[in-house]
């Protein structure tokens, strides 16, 4: 089902402008380019593009490194939207679908007795032999654990500390965060009931306040600041991966950041949550696909509805636990990431006292250079690839188990 269809219809960006007050600005809190400057270019490029009605929308660089997207005629995307192309779609990269793709749904564990075991190739090193057959053995190690009629979880965080294969990696995560249960008897019913109660969740927060028709957009009912803010940032997201482009990706992530935004007020929306989310949903989408490496050459809007709905659930229920561990890092004067910017600056004075004493003279604060790597989870300094392996030992401090990301991961 297409939950947003007429629920949210365009707005006017020089209105919004007005109210929201940002057509002086430069950029967002992280060095983005900013909503103004976007919107601007946007419309030199639309005027350009009606003085010349032979021109087509194809994927063009926005002077940012965005690459700009193109304008739906569905009414739930919101005119801040920066330009209007997408990536074309390649499917010539074998990125498909598996074919087993409805008995993962069901059940992850159904993904197990799919994986291919690497091949050693016929010239290879001794070393290499070694490393592939390291490689063969933990993914068994993983695979006996998870295939087990009640997973033993100790076990299971002591593997993923140094990482967990990626074949193994979205059943893992989900089982490391609590949401899938630990007795292969309930996760196929946990996982019917947790899905549809998030895609009501969604129909709930996009379809109260009746007047979808409403050309401005102000009867939907949606919280307008909220969505504003997320309309701003969801095409900020990780601009440089051709995945994160694509109108079908943009739209989920759009659902996740505001439907957890209206279900946690304490906090609501906060810049930088829109970048929690990436790693779940390219690890959740890659199970699905023959290619796990999702990051380009494959358009998620052309796989059933089944699957988009499945990762984004998934993603959903999944980043709340990730936050449930540090909601204090988003609520009002941000403690968590005080007590993370205090814990750094204590560490790096064990290590170079020298260090800290320099940019005490220099007057450096360590929030000033730090606040967007706690804020973020150090997202914006690494790739997402590197953040995945990263957060395979993240996973293992749960929220029950007292998580919170520290330096020493």
């Amino acid at each position: 089902m297409n939950f947003l269809s007429n629920t949210n219809d365009d707005w006017n960006v020089n209105e919004e402008e007005e109210v929201y007050g940002y057509e002086d600005d430069d950029g967002d809190d992280f060095g983005l380019p900013s909503l103004s400057n976007m919107n601007r270019r946007t419309r030199r490029m639309a005027a350009q593009n009606s003085s010349n009605p032979g021109a087509t929308l194809s994927p063009v660089d926005d002077g940012f490194g965005l690459k700009t997207r193109r304008y739906s005629n569905s009414a739930d995307i919101a005119i801040e939207r920066p330009a209007p192309a997408y990536p074309v779609p390649k499917k010539s990269e074998g990125k498909i679908l598996r074919p087993q793709y409805k008995d993962i749904l069901s059940d992850p564990a159904n993904a197990l007795h799919l994986i291919d075991h690497p091949s050693i190739p016929a010239n290879a090193t001794p070393k290499e032999a070694d490393a592939v057959n390291s490689r063969i053995t933990r993914i068994n190690k993983f695979k006996k654990i998870l295939q087990a009629s009640t997973i033993p979880l100790p076990d299971l965080r002591a593997l993923a500390w140094s990482g967990v294969p990626q074949e193994v990696r979205a059943m893992t995560w989900q089982l490391l965060l609590s949401y899938l249960p630990t007795s292969s008897e309930r996760r196929v019913t946990t996982l019917e009931r947790k899905r549809k109660e998030y895609l009501d969740g969604v129909r709930q927060a996009f379809e109260r306040g009746g007047n979808s028709g409403s050309p401005s957009g102000k009867g939907r009912g949606l919280d307008e600041a909220v969505w504003h803010q997320i309309s701003i940032d969801v095409p900020r997201t990780s601009p440089h991966i051709e995945l994160y482009s694509y109108e079908a990706t943009q739209r989920s992530l759009e659902r996740i950041l505001y439907v957890w935004a209206v279900r946690h007020p304490a906090s609501g929306y906060v810049q930088g949550i829109n970048d929690l989310v990436t790693p779940f949903w390219q690890v959740f989408l890659g199970m699905y696909i023959t290619d796990p490496d999702v990051e380009s050459g494959m358009d998620p809007g052309q796989l059933p509805r089944a699957v988009l709905d499945a990762v984004e659930a998934d993603t959903f229920w999944c980043l709340t636990k990730l936050l449930d561990g540090i909601q204090d890092h988003y609520i009002v004067a941000q403690p968590g990431i005080q007590r993370q910017v205090s814990a750094l600056r204590d560490l790096t004075a064990r290590i170079d006292q020298g260090l800290v004493k320099h940019m005490e003279k220099e007057n450096v604060e360590f929030i000033q250079f730090s606040f967007r790597w706690m804020n973020c989870l150090l997202m914006r300094e690494i790739s997402v690839k590197n953040t995945i392996r990263m957060w395979d030992t993240y996973m293992v401090r749960t929220p029950s188990n007292h998580y919170r990301p520290c330096m020493r991961c």
